[in-house]
């Protein structure tokens, strides 16, 4: 059984990583983010659930204006030629459905399938904000605990420049 909003939180809660959470319309691409969510500070994502040619799953999160160029960015983290995955294997995988990419989705890739890139511009920003596997919320958490959320669901990102 796939984790849903709730037990991303209970898991947050129990780590003791301080989270907010705003709700909002369904948002399904990074426009209709900016014009749901209202004046949420820190940084605002993409998320693109890949796959390379190998068959090797990656989740790559950058800011929301940051131009990912998978022809270079495969090169640059060790992957065979990349494309997006199919929907059916982001559910399986990841449990979420497109519109809904995330990276609090991996809390249910228990088997490590998926590698995690972020773009190194994210990180500047304090606070991070991300779907909490749905798309009809925002929530936001600081820097320092997603990368803590990260390595308790055993991702050790790669941080490199994704244009």
């Amino acid at each position: 059984m796939k984790a849903d909003r709730q037990a991303l939180f209970d898991m947050l809660d129990r780590l003791g990583i301080a989270h907010t959470t705003t709700e909002h319309p369904p948002a399904f691409t990074v426009e209709d983010a900016r014009a749901l969510r209202g004046r949420i500070p820190g940084g605002h994502t993409k998320n693109l659930f890949l796959k390379d040619k190998k068959g090797r799953l990656w989740l790559v999160v950058a800011e929301e204006d940051t131009p990912v160029n998978l022809k270079v960015l495969h090169k640059r983290i060790g992957a065979a030629r990349l494309s997006f995955g199919k929907p059916e294997l982001l559910e399986e995988v990841l449990g979420v459905r497109p519109g809904s990419v995330t990276p609090f989705a991996l809390i249910n890739d228990k088997d490590g399938k998926v590698t995690v890139v972020l773009d190194e511009r994210l990180l500047a920003h304090e606070t991070l904000n991300f779907h909490p596997l749905e798309n009809t919320a925002t929530t936001s958490i600081a820097r320092e605990d997603f990368l803590r959320f990260l390595a308790e669901t055993g991702h050790e990102p790669i941080i490199t420049d994704v244009t």
